[in-house]
């Protein structure tokens, strides 16, 4: 891998760190502030809202500034998401605002990828790439839930700055302080960021026009993207299958949460650590898939999906840790190798049929619209006097059944696939053999 590679990973590992323990500290937050169960399980969707709302936009920044500078700015509007939460905001939109910085990150941070290296390298690099977000998100997780325990928050509350009320009064605020610093340190990473040389697609700009005027002509542009990775073949199969992916595995930080809860009694610090060992589970599955898969390969794992949705039923029976942990661990397991073939497919279609930034936010829009919707439904559900187990067996069900859905329509159609694999055969030996 190039140099700029590791910059790129050392960046995304930190910010993605402080992302995953600040869900932990607004978990706390709002549990600590009385707000009912529905409204935590809400963070998920409201992280998602700006993902969905900005799509048309950020793809096209993302391709119109050096992705470094992008990913920068991206880790300030996390920084005053931060800060909102401690002077007052509630803590729903405040975490919004920190989800409108990562909806910002996205595009440049796997945009860059294509940028940086041939197509031969990604599957490959994808592994790194999410291996190494999995890693964040068990330490993140473990870090946000140790934050909001009593020895590190009596210790974060116990420093007095002279002359100055700071208005940090509870360990769910000190570890929001403490996450502001981990936000700083990402962003000075991403000033390390080498520029990759290709060329930028600026944005379409007509100077009699407002800028809200040019801002909306973004809009068809988008849609347009959308429509076209959509009748793709390839592009097709790939981005329903990661849309369902991580609908599912966005919400699933908050149901193991919730199920930790209520089948194990744990508290916010305890459960968090159950959420670490699932993405241990998906670590192993995606540097298993950056081994052994390849990109001709990657509709062979579509039936994981559907095995995902099952397991999660499966998880309202478990009652003992010692069951769950390998449990939760196949289960991440099986998400991390679906996910790693499927998302470098999508990223080599969309990057040559509309550039690296625009795919990706087009991917994220789809994504995130699915966490959001899912998000949503779970919420409802228990905002509806669906118990936490009602809740999670109805959440397996819809995810395992649209799964099956995906692999049908992709079975009836498997031969139209056949010349864009060929393709893909194509490009790996040519990279290959250079």
């Amino acid at each position: 891998m190039k140099r700029g590679f590791y910059t790129i990973m050392s960046a995304q590992f930190f910010s993605s760190l402080a992302d995953n323990a600040l869900f932990v500290a607004a978990v706390e937050l709002l549990r600590t502030g009385g707000a009912p169960e529905w409204q935590r399980a809400a963070l998920v969707p409201m992280f998602a809202l700006f993902y969905v709302v900005l799509a048309p936009f950020v793809g096209a920044f993302a391709d119109a500034l050096p992705k470094g500078k992008v990913m920068f700015v991206s880790n300030a509007i996390k920084v005053v998401g931060c800060l909102m939460m401690l002077f007052g905001s509630h803590p729903l939109m405040a975490y919004a605002v920190v989800g409108l910085g990562a909806a910002a990150y996205s595009p440049a941070k796997y945009g860059i990828l294509t940028e940086l290296l041939p197509a031969s390298q990604l599957v490959k690099a994808n592994g790194w790439i999410e291996g190494l977000t999995i890693a964040s998100i068990i330490l993140g997780v473990l870090f946000g839930g140790q934050l909001v325990g009593q020895q590190l928050s009596g210790m974060l509350l116990g420093f007095d700055f002279p002359l100055i009320d700071t208005g940090v009064d509870t360990p769910a605020e000190a570890a929001i302080a403490a996450l502001i610093a981990v936000y700083a340190l990402a962003a000075w990473f991403n000033t390390r960021i080498p520029h990759t040389g290709v060329e930028m697609r600026p944005l379409r700009a007509d100077p009699s026009r407002s800028v809200l005027a040019n801002t909306l002509n973004l809009l068809p542009d988008f849609w347009s993207c959308n429509s076209r990775l959509w009748r793709d073949k390839l592009g097709q199969i790939s981005l329903a299958t990661t849309t369902l992916f991580w609908g599912a595995g966005g919400n699933l930080k908050f149901i193991v949460l919730a199920w930790a809860a209520v089948a194990l009694g744990y508290n916010t610090t305890q459960a968090s650590a159950l959420t670490g060992v699932v993405a241990i589970g998906t670590a192993v599955g995606a540097v298993v898939a950056s081994m052994r898969m390849r990109l001709d390969m990657a509709t062979r794992v579509i039936p994981l999906g559907i095995a995902m949705g099952l397991l999660l039923i499966l998880m309202v029976f478990i009652s003992n840790i010692w069951l769950a942990i390998p449990f939760l661990i196949v289960l991440g397991g099986l998400g991390g190798y679906l996910v790693v073939p499927m998302n470098a497919l999508l990223q080599h279609r969309g990057h040559n049929l509309m550039g690296a930034g625009r795919s990706i936010a087009v991917q994220n829009f789809n994504e995130q619209a699915c966490i959001l919707g899912l998000g949503a439904f779970y919420s409802l559900s228990l905002k509806l006097g669906l118990s936490v187990f009602g809740a999670i067996t109805t959440f397996g069900l819809v995810v395992a059944g649209i799964m099956w859905v995906i692999r049908r329509w992709h079975q009836r159609n498997c031969v139209n696939h056949r010349d864009e694999v060929n393709h893909l055969l194509d490009i790996a030996r040519h990279d290959t053999h250079h």
